[in-house]
């Protein structure tokens, strides 16, 4: 025998309504555990902006720099990176509002390329490279010593991940990287995009040890190392106005001894290349 029942209920039975008649409104702040948070979170409290009137000025430039607004967006990341450390839904919504584009079409472009981090990054990033030359002259095992030098022999330190609490001073996010074109250098690692070349899991772990006690080791090559978000700052396109501190921001060795040896024993042998010729195009088929 089955019979129906006046509203939905568990089981086999049909109900004479599909849906059951609102009741009255819950008291939500009278069966709260917390009052006062229930209050406060009913209350109409908009969001508060990360973003200073500085940054707001600072993302106008950016945008004034191109002839089509949206292809700022790049730097506009960088930007918002210089602020939080990495692209939040805030940072997102920021860069959609100054663009006129939609936070999915943001989002899009952020999660797409690894230099935009979506985690909050430490005050500085270390990247090891460990593609194919640098993984061979030891970048596998200059990253695994790292995991577990700033993690444990237990937990190592994952992909991206930081030691430390992220943007406080000391703190550093690990990251394994693909080629950082420096395959005559190999293995290196970069800090906050900067280069230290010719890397062993101690000069690794010396370097990383640096930089948890406050310090800025000097890169092999580039200019001075900043932190992760002066560096981010400087990729958005905004320098010191005053020559003599830019020039002391930017200026360093970009060259090494391994990678102008080809050109030397060249110069030394009186090589030279082939002169070029003037070879015209084929041409098209008419349409």
């Amino acid at each position: 025998m089955t019979y129906s029942t006046a509203v939905p209920e568990p089981g086999p039975h049909d109900a004479k309504t599909t849906h059951a008649a609102a009741g009255a409104d819950t008291d939500v702040v009278g069966i709260a555990p917390d009052p006062a948070a229930a209050e406060g979170i009913l209350a109409d409290n908009p969001p508060v902006d990360p973003f200073d009137e500085d940054t707001h000025t600072r993302a106008k430039e950016i945008i004034a720099r191109y002839p089509v607004a949206r292809s700022a967006l790049l730097p506009m990341l960088h930007l918002v990176q210089s602020v939080q450390g990495y692209v939040s839904q805030e940072g997102i919504s920021f860069c959609a509002k100054h663009l006129d584009l939609s936070d999915a079409e943001v989002s899009a472009v952020a999660t797409f390329y690894t230099m935009y981090k979506r985690r909050p990054c430490g005050e500085h990033l270390v990247s090891v490279c460990t593609n194919t030359l640098c993984a061979a002259m030891g970048g596998e095992a200059i990253y695994k010593k790292l995991q577990t030098h700033l993690g444990s022999e237990a937990t190592p330190l994952g992909q991206e991940e930081t030691a430390g609490t992220p943007n406080e001073p000391g703190s550093i996010t690990l990251e394994h990287a693909e080629c950082l074109a420096a395959c005559d250098l190999a293995p290196v690692i970069q800090v906050n995009y900067e280069y230290f070349d010719n890397q062993t899991p101690e000069k690794a772990v010396a370097l990383v040890d640096a930089l948890q006690a406050g310090k800025k080791p000097a890169p092999t090559r580039g200019a001075p190392l900043t932190d992760f978000k002066g560096a981010e700052l400087q990729l958005a396109g905004f320098w010191p106005e005053d020559e003599q501190t830019y020039r002391g921001d930017v200026d360093g060795p970009s060259q090494a001894v391994e990678t102008l040896r080809g050109a030397q024993i060249a110069a030394d042998r009186g090589w030279t290349a082939p002169a070029t010729q003037d070879v015209p195009l084929p041409e098209l088929e008419k349409k």
